[in-house]
């Protein structure tokens, strides 16, 4: 309804202009939000190596040559010569056995060789004195020929005899019982005055250990997989070649002790699917011992192209590995790769990146594929020195190529 009144009027229409000054001068006060800015982030291309690979197994140290000590003759010990659980030297005296009885059977060999001395020379001075009868016709050529039987019966029964001073002697050598082989020796399985039998009581062990076996079992796809790569020239089989082997001890923090291949099996095992293999290790000190566990690796490929990117830029979904990188568009996308081992303290990518895609480094939570970054390009550098072990192939270099021996 309007008003009549025109005073009335002019105050409505005064208000409504005003009213409409403050919509109007509200209205263009306000400004749009400023966008959010763009993430930083730091990227990089991956570095490249040509590397090889190793495979770890579990396995145990061995004693190359680890022996029982058996008496080769029955008597009672007399004496025991070696503290237990020291190294002993080859040769070295272990036990020595009750000599008296042997000692009288040289005896008794040696006084039958004299007596037998006695009858072979009378036997040549009768068969000497025959042959000059002979000659003058005053004995018979039958008698000639028994003086010559009985020297050559003599001289048999000498040689006998001396056979048994042999034997004798042997048997009182074998009353001192020798270390076979240097080593370290167990204790003592029996005491002074126990009556010991031939080739069946157990006296005690030696067993090396410098240098010692390192054996483990394999199983049959690993064997599979350096059969290959023989064939193809990529890696040299561990049965022919002494392929580098590194093993870590329980208390160890990395692979501190070196080993070479030195066997592999014949034959694999049908009930577990694996094949035997051991390493030579050096151990001069002493320090690893048979039975003690350790981890080994062992050069599992032959050389090839890799791409290295820090751990810390890997995120693991579930089973996937993943890797965010800046794609054509300049936003964040998405690679699925499979990752290898750590060599110069990055991490191996074996597929699902270019060598030129540039990485995300940091800043990786909250980034989704598709976001948009501002980022910083950076240069990977080695956090390590290069622990890979090097790849025996299969061909011998030529001569231009091959390194002069040291």
């Amino acid at each position: 309804m309007i008003p009549t009144n025109p005073d009335k009027l002019i105050r409505s229409i005064k208000a409504m202009l005003g009213l409409m000054s403050l919509f109007l001068a509200v209205g263009c006060g306000e400004t749009a939000p400023p966008a959010p800015p763009l993430k930083g982030v730091s990227v990089a291309v991956p570095l490249q190596r040509e590397i090889v690979d190793w495979d770890e197994f579990i396995g145990r140290f061995e004693a190359m040559q680890d022996v029982e000590i058996m008496p080769r003759v029955s008597g009672t010990i007399e004496r025991i010569t070696f503290r237990e659980g020291l190294e002993v030297k080859k040769g070295q005296v272990l036990f020595v056995i009750d000599q008296r009885s042997f000692r009288n059977a040289v005896a008794e060999a040696q006084a039958q060789i004299t007596q037998n001395e006695a009858t072979v020379s009378n036997a040549r001075t009768e068969m000497d004195r025959a042959r000059e009868l002979l000659g003058f016709e005053a004995v018979s050529k039958e008698e000639y020929e028994q003086k010559q039987a009985a020297y050559r019966s003599a001289a048999a029964q000498r040689a006998g005899a001396v056979a048994r001073l042999n034997e004798a002697k042997l048997q009182l050598s074998y009353t001192t019982v020798r270390s076979p082989i240097t080593g370290r020796i167990s204790d003592k399985r029996v005491a002074l005055g126990d009556t010991v039998i031939a080739g069946q009581t157990l006296l005690t062990r030696v067993g090396t250990v410098n240098p010692i076996y390192f054996s483990f079992d394999g199983a049959e796809s690993f064997y599979l997989k350096y059969i290959r790569q023989d064939q193809r020239g990529e890696r040299r089989s561990s049965r022919y070649a002494h392929n580098p082997v590194e093993i870590q001890l329980a208390d160890d923090s990395g692979y501190k002790w070196r080993g070479r291949m030195t066997f592999v099996d014949n034959a694999i095992d049908p009930e577990s699917g694996t094949i035997r293999a051991h390493a030579e290790v050096s151990n001069p000190d002493g320090f690893l011992v048979p039975g003690m566990f350790g981890r080994a690796r062992l050069l599992g490929s032959g050389t090839y192209k890799a791409l290295l990117v820090p751990d810390e830029s890997i995120i693991t979904d579930q089973t996937r590995k993943l890797l965010y990188v800046i794609g054509k568009d300049g936003k964040v996308a998405q690679r699925i790769v499979e990752t290898g081992p750590l060599v110069e303290g990055l991490r191996v990518i074996r597929e699902g990146i270019a060598p030129t895609e540039k990485i995300i480094l940091d800043g990786l939570s909250g980034l989704r594929p598709g976001t948009a970054v501002k980022a910083k390009l950076t240069q990977l550098k080695p956090r390590s020195g290069n622990t890979a072990p090097v790849s025996i192939p299969v061909k011998a270099p030529s001569p231009t190529d091959a390194a002069p021996a040291r």
